[in-house]
């Protein structure tokens, strides 16, 4: 693959490995990478940025000529979108991501480790119906149709990956 464009979204199904990916492109590359959940669509107390406002922050920051974002929401995706030089889209096996998800929640859930600004997951929010594992349920099979229509549209530049191998083969080709 050799040099990557400068504005790049990394996007995949809840639990593929998108902000791990981000950031060792990011390392890679020395573009700035921007953390969906940090940066645009979560405040303290699981609260989240109302839409209009994540709206304008993602207006200001695919603005700038260098970024990696480690996702794409649906409500603002007819702004980051275009912008965009390059998708890395995640679409592995579900087996994959979801045990990726279960893994990494159980383990933020005993170790209580921060995230999303400041938050912390619990047993009561993995079991309630705001679930993170439920969101992988129901968001799975919307957010692969998304990423293979990218495949199959010759105008939307994405790098479509349906392995960890796969993906870890083509990171090793970035420069």
């Amino acid at each position: 693959m050799g040099a990557v464009p400068g504005r790049i979204v990394v996007y995949g199904v809840t639990g593929s490995g998108k902000s791990t990916l981000a950031r060792k492109l990011a390392e890679r590359t020395g573009l700035p990478r921007h953390s969906v959940d940090d940066d645009l669509c979560w405040q303290p107390g699981w609260v989240p940025v109302p839409d209009d406002e994540q709206r304008r922050r993602v207006t200001a920051l695919v603005a700038g000529e260098r970024w990696i974002i480690d996702g794409m929401f649906s409500k603002w995706r007819d702004i980051a979108q275009p912008r965009a030089e390059l998708i890395v889209a995640l679409d592995y096996p579900r087996w994959v991501s979801l045990g990726r998800l279960l893994r990494r929640t159980v383990v933020r859930c005993v170790t209580r480790r921060r995230i999303c600004n400041g938050n912390v997951e619990t047993l009561r929010g993995m079991l309630s119906r705001d679930s993170i594992i439920l969101w992988h349920f129901r968001s799975f099979a919307r957010k692969r149709r998304t990423i293979r229509d990218w495949a199959a549209d010759p105008e939307v530049p994405v790098v479509r990956l349906t392995s960890p191998r796969a993906t870890k083969r083509w990171l090793s080709l970035v420069s």
